[in-house]
């Protein structure tokens, strides 16, 4: 069985989304949420879904091996990044060489690096008038956004919409492909 860990920051919406698809399944499982947030909206599902989780500092993230070492205990095969604001800390990337995977709302490399995700991505989207935009399921690597590209879906963007109608369409790619590709990735396919 593959033990998943999903790192989240806010809402969790496809934090809930990928541990409701694998619920049933025999062969992956979602084991914990890693939160860097106290107040990440992401507790809430987990205790309703019944995960487990944990709030790191970023001290604990960064100065320490506490992370680390709680992924080495619980045996986790594979981390999530449903949401997560943070670069991985070298310790962790060493530790699980292309078995960290993030979903970014937009297609990169358009409209990535610090600063963009959620809002800011589909304001920038709409700012420059694109005439499309998407999701990219990437490896993570040092740098926020540039790791191997594993997965894109594209959505067509009307002059009339804005920032949360772009977002809107966002959110179906998201909870419709994202939790197929982690399956397909751990699959080695």
């Amino acid at each position: 069985m593959k033990k998943i860990a999903i790192f989240a920051s806010g809402s969790g919406t496809n934090f809930q989304r990928i541990a409701e698809y694998f619920k049933d399944n025999a062969d992956i499982k979602i084991n914990l949420l890693i939160v860097n947030k106290k107040d990440a909206y992401a507790i809430e599902r987990a205790k309703k879904l019944g995960i487990e989780y944990i709030y790191y500092s970023r001290e604990d993230f960064y100065s320490s091996e506490k992370v680390l070492n709680t992924l080495k205990e619980r045996e986790i095969d594979f981390i999530v990044l449903a949401g997560f604001l943070w670069l991985m800390p070298e310790n962790i990337l060493k530790q699980y060489p292309n078995k960290i995977i993030n979903i970014h709302p937009a297609l990169l490399p358009k409209f990535g690096g610090k600063g963009m995700y959620g809002h800011n991505v589909h304001q920038a989207v709409v700012e420059n008038k694109e005439k499309e935009t998407g999701i990219t399921i990437h490896y993570v690597n040092q740098h926020y956004d540039e790791g191997e590209i594993i997965f894109q879906a594209k959505c067509e963007v009307l002059p009339e919409d804005d920032a949360d109608m772009v977002a809107s369409k966002i959110h179906l790619l998201e909870q419709e492909h994202f939790p197929k590709i982690i399956e397909l990735v751990l699959k080695g396919e």
